[in-house]
């Protein structure tokens, strides 16, 4: 249970004994349920309000009476706020909102010193210190480039729903929604509910290859039950439900006036012949999500090859690293939807309370064994759902040469083709260093999954479903102004 006000306790404003680093729902589950069974908490997120990508929401001057009409499973975010709340007040836990961290780096003593900026333009350094180090840092959004696919009017499908959610924004009034993978049944039913009419949602890959694995979908039978709902509701909305179809292609002068929608193969290849265009203003795009890394792997964390094709931090059933010292949880360790993260960050902060006080209460091993079986059951679906949407190495036939690959640095794939089969690269990462591509503003964020995989495609001739280089290594996790960088330190 949350500490009572009267539970305060003298403490090192800038130490506790773990720090968690993502508000999201794995980085929220933690700190609560840390904070529960009494250990000093540090929680830092870039946002300025806790829940991450999933449990956005809009600001208090945009007057929304029901924020959770947007969301799934809002009572869960809710209690986890008023705990939260509560720990906050008894000062349990140190709520760091609006805290960027960019480095992470072991004390003399063992303990981890966060660097992070702060500020409106991140002008400001600060610099706190935990026992242990949680990492809940979230995932970010998987592009494919295709043929004009930067022109105004493309979005991501996640950048979507978070202004819908943020901002009760529509990017537009007739939107196309097109990928791979579940979020797509959510973006479009929440655009249609919000007043938008979706005429398709386009699919590359199938929702029948499910059924390949019968076991695992009896053993999360509410998984299934509510793929039934979305296609019920998106059914309801008049919204078409195209499978093994892909966007090929855009259409318009300034902005998204049309789209081309191809059939794909098995292999994610255009079948010639088959393109027609769909009217739209808005094509809300993406290709599933891919953990962010870039602490963990700057820590020197091993990483894995998931089903989808993405890195993810490697961990043991405590959900601890590599690394000694460091847990993660949520989307870091791999996709695989809300349930799973809430479940991961409970788990890992029982993990690190029994590290810590060398022990349990009895109720919260019992709790432990439960979550690790619901972590197992949830798992072997991630990564049932990767392999049904993991990109087929076909889709590296979707761009033309003259299509931007890396907006930040406008290098295009026929650029990216030319330095491996005419100069020789045999990886991305001479890739990188020919190119100039991924080492822009987002350092590879957008972009860098495309780039391994057009490397693989023309580097090796395995075809670019072949396992893709290592995640790169950073100094810096996110980009930092020179001049905070110059600055000490705020240690408090």
């Amino acid at each position: 249970m949350p500490r009572s006000t009267d539970d305060r306790r003298p403490r090192n404003a800038g130490r506790a004994e773990l720090a968690v680093v993502g508000a999201g729902p794995a980085g929220l589950a933690a700190a609560v349920t840390a904070a529960d069974h009494g250990l000093d908490v540090l929680l830092l997120d870039a946002a300025d309000t806790p829940g991450g990508q999933y449990y956005r929401s809009p600001s208090d001057g945009l007057g929304a009476t029901r924020p959770d009409a947007l969301h799934h499973g809002w009572s869960v975010f809710a209690g986890l706020s008023a705990r939260l709340a509560a720990h906050r007040e008894s000062g349990a836990i140190r709520h760091l909102a609006g805290h960027q961290v960019w480095s992470v780096e072991r004390a003399r003593d063992g303990d981890w010193i966060l660097h992070a900026v702060t500020g409106a333009e991140g002008e400001r350094r600060h610099a706190v210190t935990g026992r242990r180090l949680l990492l809940a840092t979230g995932a970010h959004e998987r592009q494919l480039p295709f043929s004009r696919w930067t022109l105004p009017g493309v979005v991501g499908a996640a950048g979507a729903q978070a202004m819908l959610k943020s901002g009760l924004t529509l990017p537009g009034r007739r939107i196309v929604v097109a990928g791979s993978g579940p979020l797509l049944q959510a973006v479009a039913l929440s655009l249609t509910r919000a007043g938008a009419s979706v005429p398709a949602l386009i699919e590359a890959s199938g929702y029948g290859a499910y059924a390949r694995a019968p076991h695992v979908l009896a053993a999360n039978p509410g998984k299934a039950a509510e793929g039934v709902r979305y296609g019920t509701a998106l059914a309801r909305a008049g919204v078409r439900v195209l499978t093994h179809r892909a966007v090929t292609e855009v259409h318009g002068d300034t902005r998204v006036e049309a789209v081309t929608v191809s059939r794909v193969n098995r292999r994610w290849s255009p079948v010639p012949g088959t393109g027609r265009e769909i009217p739209c203003d808005v094509l809300a795009v993406g290709h599933g999500l891919v953990p962010q890394l870039e602490l963990a792997v700057a820590l020197g964390c091993t990483t894995r090859v998931c089903a989808d094709g993405a890195h993810a931090v490697a961990l043991d059933e405590q959900l601890r690293t590599t690394v000694p010292g460091v847990w993660a949880a949520g989307e870091t360790g791999g996709i695989g939807g809300v349930e799973l993260a809430l479940c991961e960050g409970e788990l890992a902060a029982l993990s690190i309370v029994r590290e810590i006080r060398g022990g349990v209460r009895r109720e919260a091993a019992r709790r432990a064994i439960a979550l690790r079986r619901s972590r197992s059951r949830l798992r072997a679906f991630a990564a049932l759902m990767g392999d049904v949407h993991r990109p087929g190495d076909g889709w590296s036939e979707w761009p033309a040469d003259d299509t931007e690959v890396c907006r930040c640095e406008e290098v295009t794939a026929g650029r990216i083709r030319a330095a491996c089969e005419e100069l020789g690269a045999g990886d991305a990462r001479t890739v990188k260093l020919l190119t100039r591509a991924g080492m822009g503003w987002c350092q590879g964020r957008t972009c860098g999954f495309a780039v391994r995989e057009l490397a693989a495609a023309h580097s090796t001739g395995r075809g670019a479903g072949a396992e893709p280089d290592g995640p790169d290594r950073r100094p810096l996790a996110c980009p930092v102004k020179l001049s905070a960088l110059a600055d000490p330190a705020d240690p408090g």
